[in-house]
């Protein structure tokens, strides 16, 4: 089992900025990839980026340009850096970690959620 505690959500405004980590113990090394997924009320949960254990990426079309996600390994915490946030990033982002390569994500476990809301 692998545990996940996310943190650094909040409330923002339009085109501000905000910091999610999220922090990995238990079984580790039986994966190899995490992600943030964001689910908004009424929509389908969305994976918005991945990162695998040699550091290559992908992130859904909506958010290029604006988020980064990274991962220090040492300290087995993953970070999604959200930048020029709009009212439609608007959700609760959902740390996982699974297995992956550069162009797939097959999540695994699952963290508890963190509520990001951009509003004015």
């Amino acid at each position: 089992q692998v545990q996940l505690v996310e943190s650094g959500g909040g409330l923002v405004q339009p085109g501000g900025s905000l910091r999610l980590s999220c922090a990995a113990s238990g079984s580790i090394f039986s994966i190899n990839a995490m992600a943030w997924y964001r689910q908004a009320p009424g929509k389908q949960r969305e994976l918005v980026a991945h990162i695998t254990s040699s550091g290559a990426t992908s992130y859904v079309d909506s958010v290029k340009g604006r988020f980064t996600i990274t991962r220090d390994n040492a300290k087995n915490t993953v970070y999604l850096q959200m930048n020029s946030l709009k009212p439609e990033d608007t959700a609760v982002y959902l740390c996982n970690a699974g297995s992956g390569g550069t162009y797939y994500f097959t999540p695994k476990y699952w963290g508890q959620g963190t509520q990001v809301t951009v509003s004015s």
